[in-house]
């Protein structure tokens, strides 16, 4: 979370479970709406291929329903982001990581 917060982002949801899906993380920065997938692996390599498609399919379900009960987004920018996190190192902020399937 402190490397987004560097980067301008204010956090609104941590851990935010939908529709059989998780967000572990929405942040905001002026009109963009962010949600992140965070991956902890022993490398960072290992963290950037733990995104497969079954966990886009939730994710993106878990955003729908998140979006569909907060309409002050309405006209915002959405975005998926990922933050891989490997030991030692500073985590790695990839933004528009994979599009949020149905929106």
């Amino acid at each position: 979370m402190a490397a987004l917060l560097l980067k301008g982002y204010w956090p609104i949801g941590r851990r935010v479970s939908f529709a059989g899906g998780e967000i572990d993380l929405i942040v905001r920065r002026a009109r963009t709406i962010v949600f992140v997938e965070v991956k902890a692996r022993s490398s960072l390599d290992d963290a950037r291929t733990a995104i497969d498609a079954a966990k886009r399919r939730r994710f993106s379900r878990a955003v729908r329903a998140w979006v569909g009960r907060n309409p002050w987004c309405t006209g915002m920018t959405l975005r998926a982001d990922a933050v891989f996190v490997g030991p030692g190192e500073w985590p790695a902020h990839l933004p528009e990581v994979f599009t949020i399937e149905g929106l």
